[in-house]
Parts: C-alpha cells; sequence; structure tokens
C-alpha cells in the first residue's frame, strides 16, 4: 500500500502532537485515517495517480498545525470528564470508608484531633466531588446546549489535584491513628484502599493538566 504511506505518516505526525485518554484518541485517530483513505480514493477516481492522489487529501485534508489543536480540543474535553468521573465516583466511596473507620476506632481511643482533621478533609474532598460531578454535566448533556467554558479543563485538573490531597493527607493520619488505637487490619485494608485510589485520581489528575495547557480551538 505505498499509495498510502503519505497518509499513514500524516496520521502518525498528528498522533505524535495529541495527548489524551487513549481510547478517544485511538479512535479519532482512526477516523481521520479513513477520512483520508476515502478522499484518496475519490480523487484517484478523478483519474490521478495514487501516490498523488493521498498526497492530495492530505493537503486538503490541512498540516497537523491547522488541524491538531481541533482535535485536541476534544481530547482535552474528554480527558476532564475522565478525571472529573473517577473523582465524581471514588472520592464519595473513600469518604465512606473513613467514615466507616471513624466509627470503628472511635471506641478503641481514635485521637479527636485525628477525628476533626478527617472531618474537614472530608469536607474539602466532598466539595471536589461536588464540582466533579458539576464538570461532567458541563461537558456531557449541558454542552449540547452551553459552550463548554475554556479553563474547565484546567478546573477540573487542579478539583482532581485537591482531591488527591484530601485522600493523602486521610490516609495518613487515619490509618496511622487506627493502627496505634489497636486496629491494624481494618486501618491497612483502608490505608491500601487510600493509596490505590489516590494513584488513579493522581494520574488523571497529571494528564488533564497537561491536556488542559496544550492549544486548542474554539467549539464551532
Amino acid at each position: 500500500m505505498t499509495a498510502l504511506d503519505p497518509i499513514e505518516e500524516h496520521v502518525a505526525a498528528l498522533a505524535a502532537a495529541l495527548h489524551g485518554p487513549a481510547r478517544v484518541k485511538a479512535r479519532m485517530l482512526t477516523e481521520a485515517r479513513d477520512a483520508l483513505i476515502d478522499a484518496a480514493a475519490d480523487i484517484a477516481d478523478e483519474g490521478s495517480p495514487d501516490g498523488r492522489a493521498a498526497r492530495q487529501a492530505v493537503e486538503d485534508f490541512g498540516s497537523v498545525e491547522d488541524v491538531a489543536p481541533a482535535f485536541q480540543r476534544e481530547l482535552t474535553i474528554a480527558q476532564a470528564r475522565h478525571t472529573a468521573r473517577r473523582v465524581a465516583l471514588i472520592v464519595p466511596f473513600l469518604a465512606l470508608t473513613w467514615y466507616v473507620l471513624v466509627i470503628v476506632d472511635h471506641g478503641r481511643g481514635l485521637p479527636y484531633p485525628v477525628e476533626v482533621l478527617t472531618a474537614h478533609v472530608g469536607g474539602v474532598a466532598a466539595v471536589a466531588a461536588l464540582l466533579a460531578a458539576a464538570s461532567l454535566a458541563a461537558t456531557g448533556t449541558l454542552a449540547r446546549r452551553l459552550p463548554t467554558p475554556r479553563r474547565l479543563p484546567l478546573m477540573v485538573a487542579w478539583t482532581g489535584t485537591a482531591a488527591c490531597a484530601a485522600v493523602a493527607i486521610s490516609a495518613v493520619t487515619l490509618t496511622t491513628a487506627s493502627a496505634l488505637a489497636g486496629n491494624g487490619l481494618v486501618s491497612a485494608g483502608v490505608g491500601v484502599l487510600t493509596i490505590a485510589s489516590h494513584v488513579r485520581i493522581a494520574a488523571s489528575a497529571r494528564s488533564c493538566r497537561q491536556c488542559a495547557r496544550l492549544p486548542v480551538v474554539a467549539h464551532r
């Protein structure tokens, strides 16, 4: 398929310029490749050689510098939704486990300052979860009627970062205090769950920050 080499090179260059969720990116690149192949076939039907038809299709499609911002916008929104979904689903579940741990350990002498700190950190986590849920609505159902705010992905990224901080603080304070109170088995389980959740949210928030800083174009 030598005639399609210009198309594959163009798609590869576009892939290198884009950042975002792997599945969404792969789907977008597949659609771009299919569109280029169809365009090249139409041009070839008009009498152009296959190689020239492929190059013409690439030129008509636009350079990577021209088309990448529009593609990146969609990927950035997808990454923001991915991050917001993780925060909105994971944080409430973790808050419930923290609450259960506080109840279990209350009779074992869990320090009062730890309970107070947990309550405050839980409040931060709750606000982060609410913001994440609102972001999902803003990039989902509401996006069909209203334009998505330009800085929303960056806000989602920092919401995820705040949630990560709350999760980390809770993991350290609760598991340590619970272990000292003599409930090591439960505290270990909650600690492992919290750390695993922290890693998942942190990775997604980091990717969201990266995407949010890349150039995008306004939705039309």
